[in-house]
């Protein structure tokens, strides 16, 4: 049996464009000799559409772009992900075979933790069925289902299934290939089932799913393996034969379907032979990707796919000669080009020489388009309209915060005026304690790095002139101290613990959600634990109005971690 893995960039809501790259895809499978060609999880609507499931005539027009591709499903057979309306809605998986839908497989398992909110919209189902392609069984499952240990996967094999297909939508996050290579394996390993795994690809708001489809045999070793952040069509032949033999041999499943009665019902749809290929397919290992190189293609990918699905052809960035505009400048040449990428130097009083004279740089060396507006004559307009209302008052934050706030709103004219999508740059570190402006910095339609602690906006640069063989980022902006530079003489390290010890205190507080006592049980300093926490807690109310960015991590603010803005608990 010659399977087809095709992990698509699907649009949300794109109903009509989605089922024609289906549509093509079904084609170039076919043209290869492919039986069963897997398509991605609700691939018919983009996943996650959200409310939009809520929407009668929504799930309708799904069903009828549904029917368009089955009647395109001739000489191949199709398992195409959509939203099922009977009565109530499910999260299914069509078979689409000889121009109809043979049978309809129904999620089980709905998960409902982290990014995910599948109660709120589907019933799961129950039922499970078989496909027969020649002497080979496949049991079709839909994304959370192949991640429970027990049913349906367990269920599959004992009712026969020889390959157990899994069509999901697995969101990225950094070490999510690795974690899902070591669960697949374990899964074909103990049902002695070959497992193939096609995962969507591309960017959704703060979400992106990184492909790296995946066919394992029954040993549980790794056959084939699809690119990550890229479509692609994997081609695997499959042989079933010696998982038959491994079956015959190993009597404790029949020990266990005795104890439960018998093998579990299941539906059994025939679906033909398979054709014969004269020559077998040299199935594809794409390498696994190191951190950095993932976080890269995450947020590039991430950006591409916001800009490019909201129609933005091109960015703007307020450039400051530090490295988080830097580094968020870089990743933008990255995914749009030189050529769609707008850096704005907006130098005050506290601006150093150094900063602007890098800013020029950083646009110099990307190829960027450059702008420069002084704010200092702004500045004293505002200072002048405050002047009675302020007197009598020391300067202080208000005053440094109208700088950022006049930046923000030049930033936000621009993008007004020309359509530019404004990038903000806050990375994580500020944004989990509060070192950012509201309607200043934090200003902007996409947060590319606000899932990026500093420690690793540093880590990155690096990364990318490595692998540039340049100075993508400017060797004098990684190595400068940090500051803000909206007071004379500033650093970050004046008013924030040094960011090695901060982000390791925030990876304990904010991912892992641990204590204050647990984590000072770790030995890190009593001041630097209680400062992090205190202002992570006061500032939940600005990030809560912060733009969207690229979730890389499995705690990302937002659609993970949730936390009420009125709080009296304290750890």
């Amino acid at each position: 049996m010659r399977l087809g893995l095709a992990q698509l960039n699907s649009t949300v809501g794109d109903l009509a464009g989605n089922r024609r790259r289906i549509v093509e895809t079904i084609d170039a499978a076919r043209s290869q000799g492919v039986d069963l060609v897997l398509f991605p999880e609700l691939a018919v609507t983009g996943y996650p559409p959200e409310d939009l499931l809520l929407r009668t005539a929504f799930v309708q027009r799904a069903r009828s772009e549904l029917d368009a591709i089955a009647s395109e499903c001739t000489g191949i057979t199709a398992l195409v992900g959509f939203p099922e309306l009977d009565r109530d809605l499910f999260n299914a998986c069509a078979v689409c075979h000889e121009g109809g839908i043979e049978t309809i497989y129904r999620k089980r398992f709905l998960p409902n933790y982290g990014v995910f909110d599948e109660h709120r919209y589907f019933q799961g189902g129950r039922d499970l069925v078989l496909l027969r392609v020649g002497d080979s069984l496949v049991g079709p499952t839909v994304c959370e289902d192949i991640w429970q240990p027990g049913p349906p996967a367990t269920d599959l094999a004992l009712a026969g299934a020889h390959v157990i297909a899994n069509i999901s939508a697995s969101p990225f996050h950094v070490g999510k290939g690795g974690e899902r290579e070591r669960m697949l394996s374990t899964r074909a390993r103990d049902n002695a089932c070959w497992v193939a795994f096609v995962n969507a690809v591309g960017g959704q708001d703060e979400l992106v799913f990184d492909g790296h489809s995946l066919v394992f045999d029954q040993e549980g070793e790794i056959v084939a393996r699809a690119p990550a952040f890229e479509e692609a069509l994997l081609v695997v032949d499959v042989d079933t034969s010696g998982t038959v033999s491994q079956r015959l041999r190993e009597t404790r499943r029949r020990s266990l379907a005795r104890e439960r009665g018998g093998p579990p019902a299941a539906d059994l749809v025939e679906l033909g032979v398979p054709r014969d290929n004269a020559e077998a397919t040299d199935p594809a290992r794409a390498p696994a990707l190191a951190e950095l190189e993932e976080m890269r293609r995450a947020l590039v990918l991430g950006l591409t796919d916001y800009a490019m699905k909201n129609n933005f052809s091109d960015v703007v960035i307020g450039i400051s000669g530090g490295i988080d505009s830097a580094l968020t400048a870089a990743l933008a040449v990255d995914a749009l080009g030189p050529d769609h990428v707008v850096l704005v130097s907006m130098p005050s009083r506290y601006s150093s020489a150094e900063t602007q004279s890098d800013a020029r740089l950083v646009a110099d060396t990307l190829g960027t388009r450059f702008l420069e507006l002084p704010i200092e004559p702004a500045v004293a307009s505002f200072a002048q309209l405050l002047e009675e209302p302020f007197r009598e008052t020391d300067i202080g934050v208000a005053e440094e915060n109208i700088q950022a706030r006049i930046r923000g709103t030049l930033l936000m004219a621009l993008s007004n005026k020309f359509g530019w999508l404004l990038l903000a740059t806050g990375n994580k570190s500020e944004y989990s304690v509060g070192y950012a402006t509201l309607y200043g910095d934090m200003a902007g339609g996409f947060a590319l790095i606000k899932d990026v602690y500093k420690t690793d906006v540093f880590r990155l640069s690096r990364h990318l002139n490595e692998r540039a063989g340049r100075e993508v980022v400017p060797v004098s902006i990684i190595e400068r101290p940090p500051s803000a530079e909206l007071r004379a003489d500033q650093r970050d390290d004046d008013s924030l613990p040094p960011y090695a010890e901060l982000d390791a205190v925030l990876e304990a507080y904010v991912e892992l959600d641990r204590s204050r006592d647990e984590i000072l049980s770790d030995g890190f300093s009593e001041a630097v634990v209680d400062r992090a926490i205190s202002l992570t807690d006061r500032a939940e109310y600005k990030r809560r109005q912060a733009p969207p960015g690229v979730k890389l991590r499995p705690k990302a603010f937002g659609r993970d971690r949730r936390l009420p803005i009125t709080n009296a608990w304290r750890p």
